[in-house]
C-alpha cells in the first residue's frame, strides 16, 4: 500500500474515532443552548450533520477492503463528494462573523434566521446535485466546478477572517490594549484562519495545476495526501466549537 494512501486512511479513522464523538457533543451543545444561540449556529449545525455523515466512511472503506461492490462504491463515492461541499458550510460562518464584525448595522438589520436557512437549504442542494452528478461519471466539468468552488470558497474566508482580525486589532478610542471580548474574539478567528489554510491550501495549490504531474503519481500520491487534510478539520472544527 502506498503511503500516501496509508497516511490517508490513518487520517480517516482518526476523524472517526474523534470526530463522531465531536460533532455529537457539538449537536448537544447547540440544542442545549437553543437560547443562547448565535445567527451562525444554522451553519454550525449543518456543518456538524455533514461531518457526521462523512465519519460513516471508514467502516465502508474498511467493507471494501474485505470485498469491493459496485454499491460500496457508488455509497463511498457519494458521500466523499458530498463532503467536498462542506466548504461552503464553513464560508458562511466566516461570512457571518465578517458582517457583524465589519458591517454591524446591517447585520443587525439581517439578524433574522430565515434567510440563513434559504442560503443553508440551497447549499445543501447543491452538495446533493454535485455528488449525485460525480456518481454518474466524473467528468471534467464536474471537476472544474469543485476546483472553482473550493478556490472562491478559500478566497472568501480568507479574506473576511483577515478583515476581521484587521478590525478586532484596532483598539478602542484611548485605550491601549485589546477589550477581553476581543482578545477571546481575536483568538477563535485566528484559530479558524490557521485551520482554513493548513487544510484548504494544499488542495487550492494542487488541483487546478493538475495536468502538470505524471497521471499516476497525481492520483496515487497527491490527491491522496490533499485530501487527507482537506477532509481533517472536521475533528478541528467540531473541537473548537466545543470549547466556546
Amino acid at each position: 500500500m502506498p503511503a500516501a494512501i496509508f497516511f490517508y486512511l490513518v487520517l480517516e479513522f482518526i476523524n472517526f474515532f474523534l470526530g463522531a464523538p465531536a460533532n455529537v457533543m457539538v449537536l448537544w451543545l447547540m440544542h442545549k443552548n437553543n437560547g443562547d444561540s448565535s445567527t451562525s449556529d444554522i451553519f454550525v449545525w449543518n456543518l456538524a450533520i455533514m461531518d457526521a455523515i462523512f465519519c460513516l466512511i471508514p467502516p465502508l472503506e474498511l467493507a471494501r477492503m474485505i470485498q469491493s461492490t459496485s454499491t460500496i462504491e457508488y455509497i463511498l463515492s457519494f458521500f466523499y463528494n458530498l463532503k467536498n461541499s462542506s466548504c461552503l458550510f464553513l464560508t458562511c460562518i466566516c461570512f457571518d462573523y465578517y458582517m457583524a464584525v465589519i458591517h454591524p448595522v446591517t447585520f443587525t438589520a439581517l439578524k433574522d434566521c430565515w434567510h440563513r436557512t434559504v442560503c443553508a437549504t440551497i447549499i445543501w442542494l447543491i452538495a446533493l446535485a454535485n455528488a449525485i452528478i460525480q456518481c454518474v461519471g466524473n467528468t471534467s466539468d464536474t471537476g472544474n466546478a469543485f476546483t472553482v468552488m473550493v478556490l472562491g470558497a478559500f478566497i472568501i474566508m480568507v479574506f473576511c477572517n483577515l478583515s476581521i482580525l484587521r478590525a478586532l486589532m484596532q483598539s478602542g478610542p484611548g485605550r491601549d490594549e485589546m477589550h477581553p471580548v476581543k482578545k477571546k474574539a481575536f483568538r477563535m478567528v485566528l484559530i479558524i484562519l490557521a485551520i482554513i489554510v493548513f487544510n484548504y491550501l494544499p488542495v487550492v495549490i494542487f488541483i487546478p495545476f493538475e495536468n502538470f504531474f505524471v497521471e499516476v503519481v497525481f492520483q496515487c500520491y497527491i490527491v491522496y495526501t490533499i485530501f487527507g487534510f482537506m477532509n481533517d478539520p472536521q475533528v478541528n472544527e467540531t473541537m473548537e466549537y466545543g470549547k466556546e
